[in-house]
């Protein structure tokens, strides 16, 4: 029985063994991040944005309020009507 090529079947593998053995140089990471304070507000001012807009339109609570409040006779009275009013023309500028 003959045995032959008891290196290996690729002369190169001991060259590419012998290299991964060296030891590399430590790296150390040198990048960093820094975040500045506008975008700090920025993204408190997106995230709350973002749960107003999650948030109902239509408060049911406040409607069944005021709709019991008209159903009573006694509570539309003339300083109602006035505030009412002033807070009308107050949105539009009168």
């Amino acid at each position: 029985m003959t045995i032959d090529r008891l290196g290996g079947l690729n002369p190169l593998q001991n060259v590419h063994n012998s290299y991964r053995t060296q030891k590399s140089e430590a790296v150390t990471p040198s990048d960093s991040v820094s975040v500045s304070e506008e975008a700090r507000v920025l993204l408190d001012a997106k995230v709350a944005m973002e749960q107003v807009s999650k948030a109902a339109d239509i408060r049911e609570d406040r409607i069944a309020e005021v709709q019991a409040k008209l159903q009573d006779p006694d509570y539309i009275n003339d300083a109602v009507v006035n505030v009412v009013a002033d807070r009308i023309m107050g949105v539009f500028g009168i």
